[in-house]
């Protein structure tokens, strides 16, 4: 799998006895992002989608909405001092017409594998920079049933997971409940973006007939992405954080977390749950 995967020996301690092998890891490099020849941030990926993650990333960001908007994006060479090409350094070109992020402020964005965009946490930053309103999209149903389907499609379409046991995952299913496409990264945020990257490249966007599922937790970061895109529904097996649900009630993304076997909790966007029954107050 190229570099998407590495090969380290290690020490093996199973029930007493000792053994040396080999263990496959997945990889993790940086990838600094460019847009128009300047710095813009660097984030931990693992290789592979490069150019559809940087598109992604820019999607979230408000720079990029539709693939007329996008120019191309190339591999930098001479990215070393010695001139070579690491492929870890990608720039992108945008159309003439596209506003550009201020860089008179010096944000060069490090986000880690974990963090996804530290530091801008603003509810209305998002709230006035998303072109494609959820709340103004046309009405999406879904039952309990699809959404309960979901993490077991997702974890089945895990290539790299089955070999690593390392890498989160992020999969677009449409509202019948098929798999459009799926994406691994050692960043949850970055499989996000580069869904939303290939969806941008396509022509897809605003992806308003859709579910993001995504394995661990919903951060604000994951629902800042999902409402850029205009996706209007989040599904996560694990918790959300207080602020994605602030996120998704401002915004009207339905939020649904802890999704795992027919049990889950509905955050935001009650609405778009198909029930059979009322909710039970509790």
């Amino acid at each position: 799998m190229g570099r998407v995967t590495e090969r380290r020996k290690v020490l093996r301690i199973r029930d007493g006895a000792v053994s040396i092998r080999p263990d496959t890891l997945v990889a993790e490099e940086p990838l600094e992002i460019r847009l128009n020849g300047k710095p813009l941030a660097i984030t931990m990926r693992t290789p592979g989608d490069d150019f559809a993650l940087a598109a992604g990333f820019l999607v979230s960001e408000g720079v990029l909405a539709t693939a007329s908007d996008l120019q191309n994006i190339v591999y930098c060479a001479g990215a070393t001092a010695d001139g070579s090409n690491t492929y870890n350094v990608v720039d992108v070109k945008t159309a003439p017409d596209v506003t550009l992020p201020d860089f008179t402020l010096e944000r060069n964005v490090y986000t880690s594998s974990s963090c996804g965009l530290c530091g801008k946490a603003s509810l209305d930053a998002v709230r006035t920079t998303a072109r494609w309103p959820i709340a103004d999209t046309p009405p999406l149903r879904v039952t309990p049933e699809l959404l309960a389907s979901l993490p077991d499609r997702l974890r089945a379409a895990q290539r790299v997971f089955d070999r690593t046991g390392g890498l989160h995952a992020a999969a677009l299913f449409s509202e019948e409940g098929e798999l459009l496409d799926t994406r691994e990264d050692v960043g949850r945020h970055n499989a996000v973006d580069k869904l939303i990257g290939r969806a941008l490249q396509n022509d897809a966007l605003p992806l308003s007939r859709t579910i993001l599922m995504v394995s661990g937790r919903a951060s604000f970061e994951l629902a800042q992405k999902a409402v850029m895109a205009g996706i209007p529904v989040l599904a996560a097996v694990s918790a959300p954080s207080s602020l994605a649900v602030d996120l998704a009630a401002e915004t009207g993304l339905t939020l649904v977390g802890f999704l795992r076997g027919s049990s889950m909790n509905v955050y935001a966007g009650q609405d778009r749950i198909a029930l059979r029954e009322p909710a039970a107050q509790g």
